[in-house]
């Protein structure tokens, strides 16, 4: 449906990543191979955590319908600012329309989320996921996706307290209203969510057949592996992406993400979790 990509480390100009890698997430918009859809040209976005004295809890955002490979000014933005955690997601639209509101990443506050996947039969579950959101989140439903209503269901469900918890919970409500519906397996995804300091991702499917998820392997332990890539020296040691496809093809520097798992990653590091496992 969508590929995505986030980041959390040491302050970095996104186009690092964003535009320079071989597989970058711009490359991915226009040739995907590990997507349910090569192109993703149905817009993008990139949200992202400032550093230094620009520095806010809230995530700043820049979304277009055009296609990712063809905004000068996203390739302008990504060159002229540092952040020490951001997300980039570029779109194939699976229904709702192509609008600005209905790219990713969202925004609460300080949070921010994006997804890639879709909840199945969503025509039908709409009405009923959408009126299970807070009352008093619902005003900041600004489009028509079912990622959006997703996002609002977790922070009804406590995001705030506990992501790991409150995004299964959100999850769970999918596949019940589905499952009233019909529909044999709702949900199909990938999730990436962030408070501003720590990065939750998740991969989990109802049909356990999720789009594709990777991680990067630690910084000292690919300068140990590559010691003449020169590329490495534009990373801190703490410097982590999770992306949905790897960005290069150098063996061992991207590990896939297993199955119902969520990966956290702070300044500790990164760790695994199962989630919603059997």
């Amino acid at each position: 449906m969508c590929r995505w990509l986030a980041y959390i480390g040491e302050p970095l100009r996104p186009s690092t990543i964003v535009l320079d890698a071989t597989h970058s997430i711009v490359a991915q918009s226009l040739d995907s191979p590990l997507g349910a859809e090569t192109v993703n040209g149905d817009g993008f976005g990139f949200g992202w955590y400032a550093s230094g004295a620009a520095a806010t809890a809230e995530p700043a955002l820049f979304h277009s319908i055009e296609p990712a490979w063809n905004d000068q000014n996203l390739r302008e933005l990504t060159r002229a600012i540092e952040s020490p955690l951001f997300f980039t997601h570029v779109r194939a639209a699976a229904g709702p329309p192509i609008q600005q509101t209905n790219c990713h990443p969202f925004r609460y506050e300080n949070w921010m989320f994006m997804h890639n996947g879709a909840i199945s039969g969503w025509r039908d579950l709409k009405r009923d996921l959408t009126l299970a959101i807070d009352p008093g989140l619902y005003p900041n439903v600004l489009g028509t996706t079912d990622s959006e209503v997703l996002f609002h269901l977790a922070l009804t469900l406590g995001l705030r307290d506990d992501p790991i918890a409150a995004v299964g919970r959100a999850i769970r409500m999918v596949e019940s209203v589905g499952h009233e519906h019909d529909v044999r397996f709702p949900w199909q995804g990938t999730v990436a969510v962030s408070d501003g300091s720590t990065l939750w991702a998740f991969r989990y499917s109802s049909q356990g057949r999720t789009r594709s998820l990777f991680h990067s392997t630690d910084i000292p332990t690919l300068r140990e592996m590559y010691p003449d890539q020169e590329r490495l020296a534009a990373f801190g040691d703490h410097a982590r992406v999770v992306v949905s496809e790897p960005l290069n093809d150098l063996p061992g520097v991207f590990v896939e993400v297993p199955e119902s798992t969520a990966v956290v990653l702070d300044v500790d590091g990164y760790r695994h979790e199962s989630f919603l496992g059997d």
